[in-house]
């Protein structure tokens, strides 16, 4: 208490016994708190006080402030760091201490800060306190061979300190997050070494790798929508590829999966085969950013391309792409971006099945379904922003496409297809804008129970060459993420209610989605964890599709159509990764109109309204 400035608390202790056990009663009386009157320095050395006096104020301790002895270490810090990052190499805050005076019965208190003279030790002279300089840099291997595998202005840009400047302790501290972010380093350590009779400081900065090449496995048991498979990846990394600590992935993928639900198909499995190469650099990669910004930015850039091979029973499937990306985050402040310069995604349709062409595609009407089984380009450019700070956890992402290539078709004069699209190599382009927001907010109201809220929003909308949404763009409702009362794909559009699970997959996507959660979280026993939840939400169309009659979003409607699931979970938490296991149940469902229906909650039927989901992780 008196650290919080209760100078004259008192606390009385009450016992009793009850058998073999004790209860114990603090009676706390804390009394009147103590406040700052009046904050003078004491400062000797008049070259730290000129400096402290044209510093920006941001002063920790000021008149009518409560005397804490937290907002005294708070000045002492600020002070402290603000001197060693201006060449007070041997500063540190045991150099100063506080001396404080209050009247006779007052509560006000007179605070003197005290910045001592430098003394190397109890028997040592007082002196001021020398202010140093970087003289020399050195760069030093820590590895068996002696070798060092950076290049020399790959060191020099991960360096944040510079020959001739004063010594800077922020720049020491970004100067080891700078090489911790290397692929190739395994451990940094810097020393600094006093140059005698002056004040010069040489600098070695020891680094030690990790082995530059590896090959892993990984197999893993796949559940899409309840279809099970496995598959299994082959990766291979390069850490250290040009001495500059980029990372080449090159990963090779190979899924299989039992499909169920399918009729009149002679194959009713799924295959799929990746290849995808990454190469990542550990900074900004362009040629219209100076050195200085490179060096002090915490960013990489990506380069990846990709081939996917999908053979279903219905189509086969090719997909290639390519994109260039840069990632940079602000730990400081919770916060991580993306930017998405150019991501080009060709989708080729090789070969449908007649079954599959005959019942769905050759419909004139069915324009959503067709849409989606035609070769096709989309070139689009995008930004991400996540902020979380283990409380709160925001996401947004933002993205365009086709704008660059209509703006082409537009100026060189290009002719439409049949189907009124301008066209790429004779291939159509999607055009649309797309905007996604997700945020989750943790109570915790012990270290065993937690409520976690979320909310989340998408909203896409295609224009110009486009008047349907890629699928791939599309959003659905419903799974272990979403509403958890309707299966993966089950719920939605708005009021509409699919009859053909064959073609729900396609017909059960919208424009837009709204998700609202609240999950009450809690400790069982061992590694098990149970958690209640509440989840509403829906997807919606923002054009009129025929296909997809009551999917429109309306705003006179919509709220009539926000389907509301409750139920339990089961989670397995083995600190690594969490296996979840929730149980839904339908509570109001927007695809029916009769009350018993509408509002199962008050009428549930099992086969009906169940719905498990098995996953990986928290959904939010």
């Amino acid at each position: 208490m008196q650290n919080m400035g209760y100078m004259h608390a008192q606390v009385d202790l009450k016992t009793s016994t009850k058998g073999k056990k004790m209860y114990v009663t603090y009676i706390l009386n804390p009394g009147t708190p103590f406040y700052i009157r009046s904050l003078k320095y004491d400062i000797q050395d008049t070259l730290i006080a000129d400096l402290l006096k044209s510093a920006p104020q941001k002063v920790q301790l000021k008149a009518g402030d409560r005397f804490t002895v937290d907002k005294l270490d708070q000045e002492r810090r600020r002070i402290t760091q603000f001197l060693m990052d201006r060449g007070y190499y041997r500063f540190h805050r045991d150099f100063i201490i506080y001396s404080a005076d209050s009247a006779r019965n007052s509560n006000d208190i007179n605070i003197t800060l005290h910045l001592l003279p430098y003394r190397e030790n109890s028997k040592s002279p007082e002196t001021q306190h020398k202010r140093y300089a970087i003289r020399n840099i050195s760069y030093l291997s820590g590895n068996e061979d002696g070798k060092l595998p950076l290049r020399k202005s790959v060191l020099e840009n991960s360096t944040a300190m510079r020959v001739g400047e004063p010594y800077n302790y922020s720049k020491l501290q970004r100067t080891y997050n700078n090489f911790a972010k290397l692929q190739t380093v395994r451990y940094t350590n810097i020393n600094f070494k006093e140059i005698p009779d002056s004040s010069w400081l040489d600098c070695d900065i020891k680094l030690s790798t990790n082995k530059p090449n590896t090959i892993s496995f990984q197999p893993e048991g796949t559940n899409t929508a309840g279809d099970l498979g496995a598959a299994a990846s082959l990766i291979y990394s390069d850490r250290n590829l040009f001495h500059g600590s980029e990372l080449l992935t090159i990963q090779f993928r190979a899924a299989f999966e039992a499909i169920t639900g399918l009729e009149g198909y002679q194959n009713q499995n799924y295959v799929e085969y990746n290849l995808e190469t990454k190469l990542q650099f550990p900074r900004f990669v362009a040629p219209f950013l100076s050195n200085s910004f490179k060096r002090n930015s915490n960013a990489t850039s990506e380069l990846a391309v990709s081939y996917n091979l999908q053979n279903r029973p219905e189509f086969h499937r090719r997909v290639f792409t390519t994109a260039w990306r840069y990632r940079w985050n602000e730990p400081h402040h919770h916060l991580a971006y993306r930017l998405d310069v150019l991501d080009l995604n060709y989708v080729h349709m090789p070969w449908i099945s007649k079954t599959f062409k005959f019942n769905y595609l050759d419909s004139i009407s069915n324009s959503i379904l067709r849409y989606n089984y035609e070769d096709l380009f989309i070139m689009k450019i995008g930004m991400g922003v996540t902020y979380n700070d283990g409380i709160n956890a925001i996401r947004a992402n933002i993205e365009t496409a086709g704008n660059l290539l209509n703006g082409v078709s537009h100026a060189i004069g290009s002719k439409k297809n049949a189907q009124g699209q301008y066209t790429l190599f004779n291939i159509a382009y999607a055009q649309y804008a797309k905007f996604d927001f997700d945020f989750t907010h943790l109570v915790q109201f012990d270290l065993h129970n937690q409520l976690a809220l979320h909310f989340g929003l998408g909203i896409a909308w295609p224009y110009g060459n486009s008047s349907v949404l890629p699928f791939e763009k599309r959003y659905f409702s419903g799974g272990a993420n979403s509403v958890r009362g309707w299966s993966v794909r089950e719920l939605g559009p708005g009021k509409y209610k699919g009859t053909d699970g064959r073609i729900d997959f396609i017909n059960q996507t919208g424009d837009m989605k709204l998700d609202m959660n609240v999950e009450y979280r809690t400790s069982l026993f061992w590694k098990f964890n149970g958690a209640i939840f509440v989840d509403a939400g829906n997807i919606w169309t923002l054009r009129n599709y025929a296909e997809q009659p009551g999917g429109q979003f309306k705003l006179n409607t919509f709220y009539q159509q926000i389907a509301v699931a409750y139920g339990l979970g089961l989670r397995l938490n083995f600190d690594y990764f969490i296996l979840r296991f929730d149980m839904g149940m339908k509570a109001i469902n927007p695809a029916y109109t009769t009350q018993a229906e509408h509002y199962a909650i008050f009428h549930p039927k099992w086969s009906r309204d169940f719905a498990f989901h098995f996953a990986v992780g928290f959904p939010f």
